[in-house]
């Protein structure tokens, strides 16, 4: 629980301080049995006197006074792997600008390249499943394997991670020695070795209960890169078989389907990125990618807005690549399992290179195949029994557990336009700020 956004909430409709005191300690009360009835009462009039006086902020220059869209995360979708989260990642690309780095933000890949001497360096950093906070070894698992995945589809071998991890006041230690033990087993896997981090508590004093988030990084090097603009009319498609990652493991513990989860524990992506390298064969690769945010939904809008092509994939094809314990599942509880994370890996290259990309990742016993062709055009297209359909992302990514269900995934389009005005206006205001910011720095 926030307390400090529990007690700002309520001074700003106007509450008694007494009031706002009684309820306060009460809600402490249920998460810190424990606490002393004056450690108690002297907590919740700090809270109540630090939340005063930051509440009172003024600023003419407004670079102490938060930027609001009256847009919240939620209701925006930021996170959920759909139309509102990639509107927002574009909006981060434009507010950040031309960096002058080989790869940034602007590319919407989840890895940025910059060059040093006659190598590029490669730099990214994924954040934990949220709702893997009560299993630390799972959410360290899968956000280092992610971190992996990101650096290698760019063509880098990487060489080393970084972790953060926040756990709340009362969440027990020993989380973050599974949370650690999670990523080291990918680190002994791939032999790409953790090598620094932070541990801090989620808010400090102000957030109370036992919630953990973090994220895990990783570098990696390469002497050329791939990137997702390359796709070209004529190519290839190919997908290698999916388990899932965290989405899926997510999935299957909220829905009571334990075992599946162990079919996600597997590192057969990185290890067929890691044999393509070797092969020499990603200077030859147009796109690499994983099968990630919003599914191939959103893979498939965004490779073909970067490439300016169109993607056309066969749905069956796509099917028969997916992990049959997990398809099974997605099934059972009507998950549409295009969009949400399936952790394949996704290559797209020209026509003559798809038996050599086949023959070096099947020697590893790893199944890839062709699902589609990049044809002129744009956007991306769904073939589904012989005909074509628009392929694109829905408002979040498909509803996996059953708190996503009771939230949904559709919006109404004029409430989404709506929103979207709001937030160009919050970017547009941050723009002001930072340009106040380099007039006091004298940054040309």
């Amino acid at each position: 629980m926030d307390i400090e956004g529990f007690v700002k909430r309520n001074l700003r409709r106007g509450r008694d301080d007494t009031a706002i005191i009684a309820d306060l300690r009460t809600r402490i009360k249920e998460i810190k049995p424990d606490i002393s009835t004056e450690a108690l009462n002297r907590f919740s009039e700090a809270v109540l006197e630090e939340a005063k006086r930051t509440l009172a902020v003024k600023d003419d220059d407004e670079l102490l006074v938060p930027n609001e869209s009256g847009v919240h995360m939620g209701e925006f979708g930021v996170g959920s792997r759909g139309a509102g989260d990639f509107y927002v990642h574009q909006k981060i690309g434009e507010l950040i600008g031309a960096t002058g780095a080989v790869v940034d933000s602007s590319a919407l890949s989840d890895s940025g390249v910059v060059k040093v001497q006659d190598k590029f360096i490669v730099v990214t950093v994924d954040g934990m499943h949220s709702r893997l906070s009560d299993f630390p070894f799972l959410a360290g698992f899968h956000v280092a394997r992610a971190a992996l995945r990101d650096v290698y589809v760019m063509g880098a071998t990487p060489v080393a991670m970084f972790s953060d991890i926040h756990i709340a006041d009362d969440g027990d230690v020993g989380k973050i020695f599974d949370h650690i033990a999670g990523i080291s087993a990918v680190s002994d896997a791939t032999g790409v070795p953790l090598i620094t981090g932070s541990t801090l508590r989620i808010g400090g004093d102000m957030v109370i209960g036992d919630r953990m988030t973090g994220c895990v990084g990783a570098v990696g090097i390469a002497d050329e890169i791939v990137t997702r603009a390359g796709a070209r009319a004529g190519d290839v498609i190919l997908m290698t078989e999916g388990a899932g990652g965290g989405t899926i493991s997510t999935t299957a513990l909220y829905n009571g389907e334990y075992e599946v989860v162990k079919e996600t524990l597997n590192v057969k992506f990185l290890v067929a990125c890691k044999a393509l390298i070797e092969a020499g064969l990603v200077d030859r690769i147009h796109v690499m990618t994983d099968v990630t945010n919003g599914g191939i939904r959103g893979d498939a809008q965004e490779i073909a807005k970067v490439s300016a092509v169109k993607l056309v994939f066969h749905e069956e094809r796509i099917r028969a690549m997916v992990n049959p314990a997990v398809i099974e599942m997605l099934e059972r509880y009507g998950i549409d399992y295009l969009g949400v994370s399936l952790d394949s890996l996704l290559v797209i290259c020209p026509e003559g290179l798809v038996k050599d990309i086949k023959q070096v990742i099947n020697a590893h016993d790893i199944r890839i195949d062709e699902i589609g062709v990049v044809e002129a055009g744009e956007g991306a297209e769904l073939v589904v029994d012989g005909k074509r359909a628009d392929f694109r992302p829905k408002f979040r990514e498909s509803a996996y557990t059953p708190v996503k269900q009771a939230v949904g995934e559709y919006i109404r389009g004029e409430e989404f336009e709506t929103m979207r005005r709001k937030v160009d206006i919050a970017v547009e205001k941050a723009k002001r700020k930072r340009e106040r910011m380099r007039t006091i720095l004298c940054v040309r």
